[in-house]
């Protein structure tokens, strides 16, 4: 298997175990790049249609189930006659490899564990599921300590297909439920058998039964009470031990209700008020009832304990009494007379005396006030010696919600009645989750049953979900089922998207700076032949980019054009004053001013304007100056009046 891919998407890796049922791989699915646990079951479908559909449909129905404490199950699916489960990836070990390294647990270590077991199962039933093989080795503890039940689906699609049958049963022996070794249909109550045994073991670090064959295994859970765990470890709380002894009643009508009500014993387990709290008893039987006695037969040696297998119900066969011969019988008509005469005149007499009248029903108080109950019991000759006060989510403070013994029942006058007196509903005191992560958290409190439990987004410079603040404050007592919860979360910083800044002057981008919040700064100047000098060139992170707000762009501005290299040309020209004779308008002036014009075509001059405009009055000597660039043409012009003096073209290679 190691190096093939199945499924078209999934490469296995390497083996992470093998059981009675399956071998187990670790896999990279190579679509959404993440490592998963491919279960490969061991049966062979080749030859069932019925058990396949079966197996698919019940197995894709677990997908449904998502809670924090069941692995979860990605997808179902065969390759030829290869059957497979993929499932969620938990990187550590085993529960029953954690026990076997730090058990015995104390309870305050054992009970979180617990927990999270019984709110995973409770969530299963809540969905329709039972597990039917709860134990340690179908328990995983990931690196941070948080447990997480898998092979929900195998057992459950397993279970009444052609496997079992023949009245056999699929479970591990040493957590099988009474009802399942007897070849019963599994409940929600074998569930919280199964429970208590673990529950056991990680007080104690080992098995309540224990034998050399699966059978003999078997019968211990059909006639033996689960041993007592504060025999060995005295230290444990008698609320600890009566959680494992009415979760692993024989008789599943004596057991939790649900596993709702095993979590709500175990999460006041610790509380002092139940810490002396009386031994677990159950109901008191008729010692001679007839009963069936179970016979043990041979039975084959279990190789592996532990694993999950199919095993035949214990036979049972009644204990038959060997009848004696009959006797001759005789008269016994006069004696039953005189008796019958006896006991109604004793009877006569202790009505008459009103011996009768000292059983008296106890009242139903369960709603009334704590007065009033106990003015009512007393007035009917109970004694309230003990009233408990509890938290009660149905009945309000200082009612009463419980009697021992219960309503209608008959006791003699003077006895004791106790009171269970509503402390009102159960707080808990809420804490400070202030710069933790909103999903996880919101998660931990749904097992509070919360009102409600919802996020106002805001931007923060913290990460994206961590809770900012809270209300209900932190160290606040609270109801949860009266409680809305609000969490402050952060939506992580501000972000805007960068426009593009090309082109920008300075006071453009001053203005930007303002209305975006962005922090821009000139980094460089540089030569541009296509952006104008003190414009935008260039800018660092590049537009449409969303960008916390007050994050640094940086902008390079241009300097215009780089300057090529340049040649001046030089030359001094004499401009002739022109003297006009024969005119007669001129003859009062000597010489009248003549205008002349200079034009220059250099890099930095056109001829389309003058570069220098004056009058002579007499010859004159001017120099001419013509700068050029790499390539450029340029040249001079001299007129005088509308006479061309002088002019001159050249090229930049020309000028020497």
């Amino acid at each position: 298997m190691i190096g093939n891919r199945i499924g078209g998407r999934y490469d296995i890796i390497g083996t992470i175990g093998e059981g009675g049922m399956s071998k187990v791989y670790v896999a990279h699915d190579v679509i959404l790049d993440r490592d998963v646990a491919i279960k490969v079951l061991n049966y062979d479908f080749a030859h069932e249609e019925e058990l396949k559909r079966r197996f698919q449909r019940e197995a894709l129905s677990a997908t449904s189930l998502t809670h924090p404490n069941i692995v979860n199950i990605f997808d179902v699916g065969e390759e030829g006659e290869l059957h497979y489960l993929v499932m969620e990836y938990v990187k550590g070990l085993t529960l029953k490899r954690f026990i076997l390294e730090n058990g015995p647990l104390e309870p305050a270590k054992a009970i979180p564990i617990m927990l999270q077991l019984v709110a995973a199962i409770s969530n299963a039933h809540h969905n329709g599921i039972i597990h039917r093989d709860v134990k340690p080795q179908n328990i995983l503890m990931d690196e941070e300590g948080h447990v997480k039940i898998t092979d929900f689906g195998i057992a459950m699609a397993l279970t009444a297909t052609s496997h079992t049958k023949t009245n056999s049963v699929l479970g591990t022996v040493h957590y099988l439920s009474p009802e399942q070794a007897r070849g019963r249909m599994a409940t929600k109550k074998s569930d919280v058998y199964s429970l208590g045994i673990v529950f056991y073991e990680l007080l104690t670090g080992k098995l309540p039964f224990s034998a050399e064959t699966a059978v003999a295994v078997a019968l211990k859970h059909l006639q033996e009470e689960t041993p007592s765990v504060r025999a060995e470890f005295p230290s444990i709380p008698q609320s600890v031990e009566n959680i494992i002894l009415k979760a692993t009643a024989k008789d599943a009508s004596h057991r939790y209700v649900s596993a709702d009500e095993m979590y709500e014993d175990l999460r006041t387990a610790l509380e002092p008020s139940r810490m002396n709290e009386q031994k677990f008893a159950i109901p008191l039987f008729d010692e001679d009832e007839t009963r069936a006695l179970p016979i043990i037969k041979d039975a084959p040696s279990l190789m592996d304990s532990e694993q999950t297998v199919k095993i035949e119900p214990v036979r049972v066969e009644s204990v038959q009494l060997q009848q004696q011969p009959a006797k001759k019988k005789r008269k016994k008509w006069p004696v039953i007379a005189s008796l019958a005469i006896l006991i109604a005149a004793i009877v006569a007499v202790l009505y008459i005396t009103g011996v009768f009248d000292q059983q008296v029903a106890v009242p139903d108080v369960i709603g009334k006030d704590e007065a009033d109950a106990t003015a009512l019991l007393e007035e009917l000759g109970f004694v309230v010696d003990n009233k408990l006060e509890q938290p009660s989510e149905e009945y309000e403070k200082g009612e009463v919600f419980r009697t021992i013994p219960e309503a209608k029942k008959e006791r003699d006058k003077g006895s004791a009645v106790k009171l269970y007196v509503s402390t009102g509903k159960e707080t808990m005191a809420f804490s400070d989750y202030t710069n933790r992560e909103y999903k996880s958290i919101k998660e931990r409190l749904g097992i509070y049953k919360f009102k409600s439990i919802e996020s106002e987004e805001t931007y923060s410079d913290e990460p994206a979900g961590t809770i900012l603040g809270q209300d209900p404050e932190p160290d606040s007592e609270v109801v949860p089922g009266d409680t809305d919860v609000v969490f402050t979360v952060s939506k992580g910083p501000e972000t805007r998207s960068l426009e593009s800044l090309i082109g920008f002057t300075d006071d453009q981008l001053n203005k930007y700076a303002i209305t975006s919040g962005f922090n821009i700064e000139v980094v460089k100047n540089s030569n541009s032949d296509t952006i104008p000098a003190g414009q935008v060139m260039k800018q660092e992170p590049s537009s449409g980019q969303s960008l916390p707000i007050g994050s640094k762009v940086s902008v390079t501005v241009s300097k215009g054009p780089a300057q090529k290299p340049t040649k001046l040309y030089v030359k001094r020209v004499k401009i002739p004053y022109e003297v006009i004779e024969g005119d007669d308008s001129l003859e009062d002036e000597v010489n009248p001013p003549q205008t002349v014009r200079i034009y220059i075509q250099d890099r930095e001059h056109s001829m389309t304007d003058p570069t220098k405009e004056f009058e002579i009055t007499e010859d004159v000597e001017e120099q001419i100056t013509v700068e050029l660039e790499e390539g450029q043409r340029g040249g001079y012009r001299i007129l005088r009046g509308t006479t061309v003096i002088e002019e001159k073209t050249f090229d930049y290679k020309d000028i020497q």
